[in-house]
Order: C-alpha cells, then structure tokens, then sequence
C-alpha cells in the first residue's frame, strides 16, 4: 500500500495546543515475545502523563489476527468470558493450554499463536508442526454453542495445510493402508484418501495479514516455511505436500490468504467454509478505533519492528492509514525503527536505550520513557 499522508507534529501545532487538554488514542499492536498491546498502551500512557498529565488518554491494544488477538478483544469487550481449555495437543505433540474468548450472541475468538505457535515449539520442526491442537479448540467453543468462531491466524509454527485442525474436527485423513498419516505437513506425502466430515460453525472467520497464495514461490512453504525452521529441501518437500492436500481436498489454491499460516487459510475455506478477513481493520472496528478518531487530536500506534512490512495491512500501517483519512495527527512507538515516514514521528525504544539488546532487556522501562518523549515532542512542536 502507499504510505499514508499523516499531518506531523511540526508543522501544525500552534502554541495554544501545545497547552491545552488533548485527547490521544494510543493503539499499539503487541511488542512480540516481550509485551502485550494492553501493556504497551498502558506504559505509553504512564509514561505521557509524567510530561502531560491533563490530557485524555484512550487505550485501544490492538491486533492483526496474530500474538495478542485475543487480549485485544478482551480488553475492547469487558463483557466477553475466558474459557481455558487444557492437555490441548501442541506444534510439536507436547500438551499446551489455550484460551478461547465468548462473546454475546453465540460467538468464539481463537488465535492460533496460542495453541500452535512458534514459542511452543522446543526446536523447530517444519515439516511435523501440527495445527491439531487448534482444531480442538475450536471444537470446544462449538461445544460450548458458539455458532459464530472467529479465528486469529498470525504466528503459526506450522505449514500442514490446516490438515491437523480438520483432522481434530473429524476428518479422516488417510494413507493408502487406511492409516491416519502422521501429523504436520511432511505427513501430507503419504495422503491417499480424504475421508468422514469435519465438524464445522454456522460461521466461520480466519483473520489474517497475509495474502500469499497457497502453492508455489510466494506460498506458504516457500515465504514462511524458513522463519518455521525449513531448509530449502525440506520447502520443496512441504509445498509438493500441501499440492497434494489441495488436490484431494479441492477448492482454489490461488486466492489470496490461501498460504496464510502455513496454509491453513486453504484448510479452513475448502473445509470448513471460511472467510477471510484482513485482521487490523477487523479488530480496529471492533475495538472502537473509528470512534476514537473522532474525538483525537493524536493517535500513537506501535510495535515490535517497524519497517516497511508495517504499511501491508500490519496494525500500525492500518492505524496510520486510518489516521490520515480522520485528519488526526500520528506518531510511532516501536521496538525497532526500521522505516521513517516523513512528518511522523517515530521512537524507537532501541535507540533511546542505546541498543536492541539494552531495550529487550527492560522493555516495560523503555515503553514508559518513549511515551514520555511522545509527550515531550509534541509539547515542544512548533
């Protein structure tokens, strides 16, 4: 997408703002592996009212689909109830616990980062990753009646095609014996017959960010198979699998978000009906972001890494775009400032601790001082 035109700090603050009350909207994503977007939101905020405490703070954590899906919605919907759900069967076949999130009417939110992602793994294994575990939870929000399963799909360890996920939901998946094959996607050479029905919601939701298509160079095993441990022989191996999943199970290959973690957008539309949604305006909506810029005179987004990537439908390139549209005022927090986009201002927690490693090691300080420094730039624009 094209960088978004956001009005800068620098040239449009006049003395009377810097003083007066602002409201500010401070919707970051989550800062992976280190701090939750509820988190992030909340130490920006501590650390902008050490330098303007009579301002409006709006905290809106956010997500795209991936790590952190489901606190976001939790912290936008107080009505919503945790379900936890143990001896789910992990990635690498070790027992995980997940939760699930009930909202109103009937409806479940699951992210597959919390029972298939990478961080479960002991060692990366690319081609016996399962995405098993994830149809077991999905299985227990329909077991508790939700005919409505929303479905976060960022952070997978996996690349299996969603195989796993259906095989928990009944389908049987068979080898030319009638064995069940092994899990994860090296599994998928030994495939012979699709057989039984997968138990499926009324409605059925994968939020992603990916657009990749299932198969070839810009599929899942060839994009996302190393950041999952695969070699180049081991992606080969994995995308001649999943061709053959998607030969027996049919439905396009070639839509967008088909790869999307590890092919399990392919899985969940031919086999259980899904439909795929870009995660950040979908969870934007829902978290109130568009009421929110209503009212801001600024709106600071963040994450781990920003960087070019962050304008391809990530949280932070959706906040500004959004931003620029409502004719808010944007500045960027994140871990990494990788990217510059000229009249936003963007902190990075690296660069005021003086290294990666110094801002890793106490990232929960670092977000409190990178606030205060948003507050700081803007009291001094002008």
């Amino acid at each position: 997408m094209p960088e978004p035109t956001v009005r800068g700090t620098s040239d449009t603050v006049t003395a009377d703002q810097r003083h007066r009350p602002l409201t500010v909207a401070i919707a970051p994503d989550s800062f992976k592996g280190t701090v939750t977007a509820t988190d992030a939101a909340d130490l920006i905020a501590e650390g902008w009212r050490q330098v303007r405490d009579h301002d409006r703070l709006l905290a809106i954590p956010l997500a795209d689909g991936g790590e952190g899906t489901v606190d976001a919605v939790a912290a936008a919907r107080p009505d919503g109830v945790r379900h936890r759900v143990d001896e789910l069967h992990g990635p690498d076949g070790r027992a995980v616990s997940a939760s699930w999130l009930e909202l109103g009417a009937g409806t479940a939110v699951i992210e597959i980062a919390s029972v298939c992602g990478l961080p479960l793994m002991e060692s990366l294994d690319p081609l016996g990753a399962t995405t098993y575990g994830l149809g077991q939870l999905i299985s227990a929000a329909l077991d508790a009646g939700c005919r409505t399963v929303i479905v976060g799909a960022g952070g997978s360890a996996t690349t299996d095609g969603g195989s796993g996920a259906l095989a928990a939901l009944g389908l049987e998946l068979l080898d030319d014996h009638g064995r069940p094959v092994p899990p994860g996607g090296g599994g998928l050479a030994r495939l012979a017959t699709i057989a039984g029905t997968a138990r499926r919601p009324e409605k059925l939701i994968m939020l992603s960010d990916v657009d990749a298509p299932l198969l070839g160079p810009t599929g899942a095993a060839a994009v996302f198979g190393p950041q999952k441990g695969a070699d180049p022989g081991q992606i080969g191996i994995l995308d001649a699998n999943l061709a053959r999943f998607a030969g027996l199970l049919g439905g396009s290959t070639d839509d967008p978000g088909m790869g999307a973690a590890g092919g399990l957008g392919h899985g969940l539309v031919t086999g259980l009906g899904a439909v795929i949604t870009p995660g950040a305006p979908y969870l934007a909506e829902l978290a109130g972001l568009p009421a929110a810029l209503t009212e801001a005179d600024l709106v600071i987004s963040g994450e781990g890494r920003f960087d070019q990537t962050s304008l391809g439908g990530k949280v932070v390139g959706y906040v500004l775009e959004r931003a620029a549209a409502y004719g808010v005022d944007a500045a960027i927090i994140a871990g990494q400032v990788a990217h510059r986009i000229e009249s936003v201002p963007a902190i990075g927690l690296a660069d005021l601790a003086g290294s990666t490693e110094a801002a890793l090691a106490d990232p929960v300080h670092w977000l409190r001082q990178a606030g205060a420094r948003a507050a700081q730039l803007w009291s001094s624009a002008g």
